[in-house]
């Protein structure tokens, strides 16, 4: 069986965290992070937190531009994924995660929920649909083989 994929969604306050099945078929909303003043621990958590779900990769979305230039949040999340590598040796790549957030917010409206509650769970639901998005690819290459 292969290792799972967690993806995550890296942000100033907050870090979704997503996990695929056994499989890496499908992406499960884990957790959400809450971040620190200190980018080496966070760090270390979520490298902590991959370890733990039997991470064989990592996932981070990568903020761009609606045009898909790079923006200062890119820059940001390349510097964190950097922070990460030097705390794991599990392979981190980056995944598109345009609309991610946005589609998140739009499901939780659609369900009803409050406000004050989608802090709480709009960005591990984001950090699925950027793992959603990854293994989509991920299946598809491997088919075409």
């Amino acid at each position: 069986m292969e290792k799972r994929i967690i993806a995550l969604d890296i942000g100033d306050k907050r870090v979704g965290v997503a996990v695929s099945d056994p499989f890496n078929t499908f992406a499960l909303p884990a957790e959400t992070y809450w971040r620190t003043k200190n980018a080496d621990a966070d760090a270390e958590a979520l490298a902590k937190i991959a370890r733990e779900k039997g991470a064989g990769r990592i996932v981070c979305g990568l903020p761009l531009n609606f045009d898909g230039s790079e923006s200062v949040q890119t820059e940001k999340t390349k510097r964190f994924a950097e922070k990460l590598r030097e705390k794991t040796d599990i392979e981190i790549v980056f995944e598109d995660e345009r609309f991610t957030t946005m589609e998140a917010e739009r499901v939780l409206i659609s369900g009803g929920v409050r406000r004050e509650n989608r802090k709480k769970t709009i960005d591990s639901i984001a950090a699925s649909y950027i793992l959603e998005g990854y293994l989509n690819r991920l299946n598809k290459s491997k088919k075409g083989d």
